[in-house]
């Protein structure tokens, strides 16, 4: 019986496989980083927040929950998950919590904003 990870390739280029490996092995910490970020965005509303959050700055669950329509609780939830993925931060003012993105998170996510930014401008652009 044949093994599942048989190669049907006759040469291996094992100059190739091993950079490919030096390769993972360097990028081991900042994968792994970025895989549980986007885990936690995985939920369409964890990146709306992560969105919205990366456009204005910060913004408090009042705002969060007025734009995206949910209750002040389940944006709480939504948001708690964030920040114990160690994503978001929060600073009270007063009697309100604002909440923002944490700055060494936004080199990883900003692509995938700039990605929606353009798919929406694309798509007003054939509304006009």
């Amino acid at each position: 019986m044949e093994e599942e990870n048989a190669c049907l390739r006759v040469f291996a280029d094992k100059e190739q496989l091993n950079h490919c490996s030096r390769k993972l092995e360097t990028a081991k910490e900042t994968i792994q980083k970025l895989s549980e970020v986007l885990s936690l965005a995985g939920s369409e509303t964890r990146l709306k927040l992560l969105y919205l959050l990366e456009q204005e700055g910060e913004l408090c669950v009042c705002d969060l929950s007025d734009v995206l329509g949910m209750t002040m609780p389940a944006v709480s939830q939504q948001l708690r998950k964030l920040k114990d993925g160690n994503i978001i931060q929060s600073k009270k003012v007063g009697q309100t919590i604002f909440y923002a993105l944490k700055p060494e998170h936004l080199a990883a996510i900003r692509p995938l904003f700039q990605y929606i930014s353009a798919e929406t401008a694309k798509r007003l652009e054939k509304v006009i």
